[in-house]
């Protein structure tokens, strides 16, 4: 029996249907809906107007004790970073270079990023293991040490009171850094000062 080359592809599109038809599973008995505590429990993330952001408050005072107890380790005495840990401060003008760095003073646009990566992952999650609860740190703290970060930026004074409402007002001096204002004119390379692959 011979089949022209229309027949054959639409034999061969049949035969895939059905196999795939045959191969196709519903899922129906596993899973099942989180509930609302469980998606609470997730949803942690800090956007940059920090709508999500908890009550609390900490001052630059307040988290330079606590930076002293808990992050020193990893991040250094001065915040210049370790083996362990990035460094906190410095890297202000070095965006335009050859040799940009990518501090939280130099480069992150939003202050809400900064609570945001505390709460999240610090005290560092080694190998995926839930941090215990003792370890965590308590909004408060989270709110001081990032107010400390900022003071050792020289982007708050000392005293400064950091919280949910004073934290998203916080101009990071990149916040325009990363999109230009007018977004044509985001693929001007030469015109941003690009070079070699690096763009401010």
């Amino acid at each position: 029996m011979r089949f022209g080359k229309v027949s054959f592809v639409l034999l061969l599109a049949i035969v895939v249907s059905v196999g795939v038809r045959a191969q196709s599973r519903t899922y129906d008995e596993l899973g099942r809906t989180p509930t609302a505590e469980e998606i609470q429990a997730w949803d942690i993330a800090i956007g940059p107007a920090g709508e999500e952001l908890p009550p609390g408050r900490g001052t630059a005072k307040d988290g330079a004790t606590i930076y002293a107890q808990k992050c020193v380790g990893c991040h250094g005495q001065n915040l210049e970073g370790s083996p362990n840990g990035k460094p906190l401060v410095g890297g202000q003008g070095t965006l335009g270079t050859l040799t940009p760095k990518k501090t939280i003073g130099a480069y992150w646009p939003f202050a809400t990023q900064i609570w945001d990566f505390i709460n999240r992952a610090m005290p560092p999650n080694m190998y995926n293991v839930p941090i215990p609860p003792e370890q965590k740190h308590t909004a408060d703290e989270v709110y001081a040490l990032t107010a400390f970060i900022l003071f050792r930026n020289d982007i708050i004074k000392e005293g400064d009171v950091i919280d949910a409402n004073s934290l998203p007002k916080i101009e990071m001096p990149n916040r325009n850094g990363f999109v230009p204002v007018e977004l044509e004119d985001a693929l001007d390379y030469r015109g941003r000062g690009c070079r070699s692959g690096t763009c401010p």
